[in-house]
């Protein structure tokens, strides 16, 4: 039997030219390349809504947000050619503040998020509460608040930053709960939030 195979690795180069020209969006972890699976009905229904009520709340604000499409750079600046370390990931919605902050001068990669929102899904629950989140703050400093959805039932969990101290945590459960987002202004209804969410009677 011969020996396992492995992965090639990628420097982020190579991993942004390559994600640049695909058509589906990619991960990047350390040097691997890890393919994004599609969203459900529920989580497609969910972001639109988070979306929409977001939007409209940041209207005339210093805040602006961006959807699925937009990277975040959570690691140290790469060596040119070579550098191997980081994460490239693809928050579901993220808010930034103030002027926003690139990677480059493709203007695709976010240096500076303050709110974070991500809709679980079976696939990806354990990286965003475990590696991503832990990336996400070491790298992140202008990172404030971290929003996990279910798509399963009407559950929010909100992880905050205040400016001393460390991360908090609060759960809401619901239809009739909010979540309040005090950094950027902003209140999360979980009516609004799972408006037209149909859930599993299993």
């Amino acid at each position: 039997m011969g020996a396992p195979k492995l992965k090639p690795r990628y420097t982020v180069d190579e991993y942004l030219a390559l994600e640049r020209a695909a058509e589906e969006r990619h991960i990047y972890l350390d040097g691997e390349i890890i393919a994004m699976a599609g969203e459900s009905n529920n989580h497609g229904i969910i972001s639109f809504n988070v979306v929409a009520t977001l939007g409209s709340q940041l209207k005339g604000t210093r805040c602006q947000g961006r959807t699925k499409d937009t990277k975040v750079r959570s690691g140290p600046v790469p060596e040119t050619g070579r550098g191997k370390k980081g994460l490239f990931s693809y928050p579901d919605i993220l808010v930034i503040c103030g002027e926003p902050e690139f990677h480059d001068s493709y203007t695709d990669v976010i240096l500076n998020p303050k709110v974070i929102i991500e809709i679980l899904s079976e696939s990806t629950e354990a990286f965003d509460r475990g590696e991503k989140f832990k990336r996400l703050q070491k790298w992140n400093p202008t990172l404030t608040d971290y929003v996990l959805i279910s798509q399963d039932e009407p559950e929010i969990e909100h992880f905050a930053k205040p400016k001393k101290g460390p991360w908090t945590y609060q759960p809401y459960a619901g239809l009739d709960a909010s979540v309040p987002i005090a950094s950027i202004g902003c209140t999360l209804k979980l009516a609004d939030v799972y408006d037209r969410v149909v859930f599993s009677s299993d």
